[in-house]
C-alpha cells in the first residue's frame, strides 16, 4: 500500500553503520528526513551525501535528523562514508541504514513487495530507491519526493520544503509558490477575516479565498 502525506511512518528496526536503530524511537520528538539510496559507491549519490554532509548545521538550527537508507550492508556504507567526507569537506555524521533484505525500502513503498537482489546487481536493479521523506515529531510523513537516477537532489528545495513544513505545522497557514524564508504567507480559509486580522496582523486580500499576512516569527 501506498506510503501517503500524514500517514504514520512504518517502524523498523535495522542495523546502520552506526548500530541498531529502532526508527521511532530513533526520531524522538524531532522533525527527521530519510535520503534514500540504491547503491552505495555511485557518483550522483556521493555528491548528494557530500551535500547533506554540509548542511550539517542547518538541520540542527532546524531541530532535524538526517538519516540514508542504501541497499549495502554497514560496512560498506563506514567505507563510502570516507568517500562522502573526501568528496564534500565535511564529516557525514549522520547514520546510514543497511537495507539488504529491502525491507525499509518496500515498506516505504520503493521497491515492489517481490523486489529482491540480484548477484551482480547494478543500482538499476534498485533505481526507484532514490527518494526524500520530511516526518514530523509526530511520526507522521509531511512530504516526499522521488528523483530518476539522471537528476541529482536539490538540497536548496529541501530546506525550503522543511522550512515551510515547520512554519505551518498545526497552525491555518500555507506557503504561497515559490515562497522564501520571510515571504509573506497564506492565511487559511478556516479563519474569517477578522480572526485572521486578531491572529496575524493585517491582512493582503488578493482575492477573496487569497489572504496573505506577515509570517509569524
Amino acid at each position: 500500500m501506498a506510503l501517503r502525506i500524514n500517514d504514520i511512518v512504518p517502524n523498523f528496526t535495522a542495523e546502520t553503520d552506526q548500530g541498531s536503530i529502532t526508527f521511532h524511537d530513533w526520531i524522538g520528538s524531532e522533525w527527521a528526513i530519510l535520503f534514500s539510496h540504491p547503491k552505495d559507491f555511485t557518483p550522483v549519490c556521493t555528491t548528494e551525501f557530500g551535500a547533506v554532509a554540509q548542511l550539517t548545521g542547518e538541520w540542527a538550527k532546524r531541530g532535524t535528523k538526517v538519516i540514508g537508507v542504501s541497499v549495502d550492508n554497514a560496512e560498506s556504507h563506514k567505507k563510502w562514508k570516507s568517500d562522502i567526507e573526501s568528496y564534500g569537506g565535511a564529516k557525514a555524521g549522520f547514520p546510514i541504514i543497511a537495507d539488504i533484505g529491502l525491507e525499509v525500502s518496500k515498506a516505504f513503498d520503493m521497491l515492489p513487495a517481490e523486489a529482491y537482489l540480484p548477484d551482480g546487481r547494478t543500482p538499476a536493479d534498485t533505481a526507484t530507491v532514490r527518494s526524500v521523506f520530511i516526518i514530523g515529531p509526530d511520526k507522521k510523513l509531511k512530504l516526499s519526493m522521488t528523483y530518476p537516477m539522471s537528476v541529482g537532489r536539490n538540497f536548496a528545495e529541501v530546506l525550503r520544503a522543511l522550512d515551510a513544513l515547520q512554519l505551518t505545522f498545526n497552525v491555518p497557514l500555507a506557503t504561497p509558490a515559490n515562497w522564501q524564508v520571510g515571504q509573506d504567507v497564506v492565511v487559511a480559509l478556516s479563519l474569517n477575516d477578522e480572526q485572521a486580522r486578531e491572529k496575524y496582523g493585517a491582512l493582503d486580500i488578493k482575492l477573496p479565498y487569497l489572504r496573505t499576512a506577515k509570517a509569524p516569527k
